[in-house]
This record gives C-alpha cells, structure tokens and sequence, in this order.
C-alpha cells in the first residue's frame, strides 16, 4: 500500500498528492509517468510524475478531476493508502546537451511541464518558461516555475493575471525579439500543442511534444493512445510519450479523443452519485 504523505488543492479542480513510494522514486526521471489504482476493485490510470524525492522516495502526482477515477481519488486525504503505485513507465525527456530551451506548458499540463524546466534548469541549461491558463483561479505552480527558469511568461486567456493572451503569443515574441533556442518542449491541451509546434515549424525549432493527454491504460493494449506520428502509426505511453512534434498529427489524435468523452462523462455522474449517497 502507498500512503498520502501530503493533499493540497491547488485550483479548484486541480490537487497535488505527495506519494511514499520508494521504489518509484528511486528511478523516476521527468517525462514518464506511474499507474495507480484507489482501491482493489479500482480502474487503472496513468499520471505523469510531477516530482519526486528520491532522499525520502516519494513521488509527487498532480491531477485534474475529469473523471470517476480522479473524483474517487480526491476523496482520499493525508494518512490513506492507495491500492497500487507502478512505475517509472514511459521514456524520459531528453535532457543531455541541451543548453537553451524554452518550456511550453498549457492548465494542468504544467504539472507535467515543471519536472522537466526543474531538471534542464539543476543541468545548467538556460530555462524559458512559458505557462498559461485559462483565468487567474486556475493558476499551478507559478513560483515553482520562476525557480526552474531564468526567464518566465505567464499567460491568461482572459487576462485576469499575467499578460493576456495565448502561449503562442509569448513564445512568439520571445523568438522574434531574438532568443534562440537548442529545442521547444511543449506539454498541454492537444490544441495548444498544435498550434505552438504550427508556430516552432516556421521557425525550424526542433520541437518535443508530450501525448500524455491521451493516454488511458498506460499499457499499449487499449489502443486509445494510438496516433500517427511521420506517417507512421505510434502508441503514447509505450513509444512516447515525448514526440516530434512537427510529425504529429494533431487533429488525428483531437478527433480520437473525443470518442470517449460520452463514455468518461457517464462514469463521472455515476460516481458522483455514488459518493453523494455514501455521504448521506
């Protein structure tokens, strides 16, 4: 069993969880993610590692409640156990030789974004990040940020904080005010993603992007996580889930996406529902 060291909600549908899990610590690097499972009868579901601890072998996980899982998870508090804890699975960003590199990170998607500006930062590479959010009250991670990063621009849609506008906004006028960067590494909404690898391409900046976003059972037999990257066909969580991102087919993968949403939906109200009745 993997006890809660830590609960702390960071936005309302956002809650970070500190997770003593030695073994995972031990190898854990950013980019790759665990599976995890509430109780015996739970559903299996993948998070990338947001953080981890190997001196006191806990990993950090960040997620968003969309579905059954994530509700059910967040009942959890300090002092629970999770059933199962597996990992590192996944390839890690690459990180060698790196010296200049901007760091894309869109919503809870910087949860995945922060490890990875964290590490090239300790490396001595010269970090920009680049975070947005849709409004202020959904803001993660800003100060965590500002000291992976020797440069950072924080978007809202809204421009309720920040500077308003899109990420694509700021990574633009980074680019054209000069910076030059070894590589862009994006991690967020799959439409974001596009449009910042759409921008990277008319520059010829090598740029990564992290799948993550489709991934479902984090084992390559659901098939949910299939996509088409250089017209070759990819699977998220076993190929990935970092990838070229000038070969992805973006809208491909949207379009996939979508088909579950009925299906996440259902499960939702169902456990909804349910925890409403426990609690009377």
């Amino acid at each position: 069993m993997y006890k809660i060291l830590k609960k702390k909600v960071l936005n309302p549908t956002v809650t970070l969880m500190e997770i003593d899990a030695p073994m995972v610590a031990r190898k854990a690097e950013p980019g790759q993610f665990i599976i995890l499972r509430t109780d015996e009868g739970g559903e299996r579901i993948p998070l990338t590692v947001a953080d981890y601890d190997r001196e006191k072998g806990t990993v950090t996980i960040i997620y968003q409640i969309v579905g059954a899982t994530t509700e059910k998870l967040n009942t959890l508090n300090e002092g629970d156990c999770l059933q199962d804890f597996v990992g590192p699975l996944g390839r890690p960003t690459h990180t060698d030789g790196l010296k200049k590199v901007a760091v894309v990170g869109g919503g809870v998607g910087c949860a995945i974004a922060y490890p990875v500006a964290k590490k090239l930062h300790a490396l001595g590479c010269e970090v920009h990040a680049v975070i947005g959010f849709r409004s202020k009250d959904l803001v993660i991670l800003e100060d965590e940020f500002k000291a992976a990063s020797s440069k950072m621009m924080l978007m809202t849609d809204d421009g309720s904080y920040g500077t308003k506008g899109l990420v694509t906004d700021a990574l633009k006028e980074l680019i054209e005010s000069g910076e030059e960067y070894d590589e862009v590494i994006t991690i967020g909404p799959l439409i974001m993603m596009k449009f910042v690898c759409a921008l990277t391409k008319q520059y010829n900046i090598k740029t990564i992007a992290s799948m993550n976003p489709i991934m479902v059972d984090g084992t390559g037999m659901c098939g949910g996580c299939r996509l088409t990257v250089g017209g070759k066909t990819k699977f998220a969580c076993v190929d990935g889930p970092e990838f070229d991102g000038h070969e992805i087919d973006f809208d491909e993968a949207m379009a996939r996406g979508k088909t579950y949403q009925p299906f996440e939906r259902d499960a939702h109200e169902k456990i909804c529902n349910l925890l409403k009745m426990e609690v009377k």
